[in-house]
């Protein structure tokens, strides 16, 4: 059970964060998205890293304590907390220890509590929303196994990426090809806006030069005529 993932390599991590959500679910065909309801319980945080998963029981988070004391750097804590409504998976104590023990963050598919602290530490949360009730600890649970969090399977070693938006999965073996086709988009999305920003600064001047319509856009729409 204490056998963590390897970690991604520097370098990948490095690359998924001057990246975001966006452009990696559109460099997987827009897919990869955690379900809506998972977001950051403040703003502004990022979280990237490597995928430690944990099955929890409804309601009981023994595991999640579990996988906090076997967690380490680079790590992100994903836990499949089944959609449960009625008890917090995690508070401020938990979240302390996952910090100190230098995790990079926690998503889980569930509930937490203790928002005004969790809003106030510098550490990267992700659940569905807040409850004061606190969970059991008698388990079972499972660490280090496939999991689903969001709608979304979860293998022990994937990229995970959260921020605003929500949180995306790249399967380990897609990790590469995604990097790079996400790359290739923000390129894309750069150049977009200096574009955009050079021909609204000419209409302004009352000198309009070309057009920023997109270059797919004209195909598609005849595709309807």
């Amino acid at each position: 059970m204490s056998n963590l993932p390897p970690l991604l390599l520097k370098n990948t991590v490095e690359r998924a964060k001057r990246l975001n959500t966006t452009l990696l679910s559109d460099a997987m065909e827009c897919t990869g998205s955690m379900n809506y309801k998972i977001k950051p319980v403040t703003n502004r945080v990022k979280v990237v890293g490597t995928a430690l998963t944990v099955s929890l029981r409804p309601g009981d988070n023994l595991f999640l304590h579990q996988a906090i004391h076997l967690g380490e750097e680079g790590y992100v804590i994903v836990a499949d907390g089944k959609g449960h409504t009625e008890n917090a998976y995690l508070g401020e104590l938990m979240a302390f220890a996952a910090k100190a023990r230098g995790l990079e963050g926690i998503i889980i598919d569930g509930l937490v509590r203790d928002k005004d602290i969790l809003s106030q530490l510098d550490f990267p949360i992700f659940a569905t929303g807040f409850i004061p009730n606190g969970p059991l600890k008698d388990g079972p649970g499972k660490i280090n196994t496939l999991i689903s969090c969001g709608g979304v399977s979860v293998q022990p070693g994937d990229l995970i990426i959260g921020d605003d938006d929500g949180v995306v999965v790249v399967p380990k073996d897609q990790i590469e090809v995604t990097l790079l086709k996400a790359e290739k988009k923000l390129e894309y999305e750069n150049n977009r806006v200096e574009v955009i920003a050079k021909y609204e600064e000419s209409r302004k001047a009352g000198k309009i030069e070309g057009s920023i319509e997109p270059t797919w856009l004209k195909e598609k729409i005849e595709s309807f005529k």
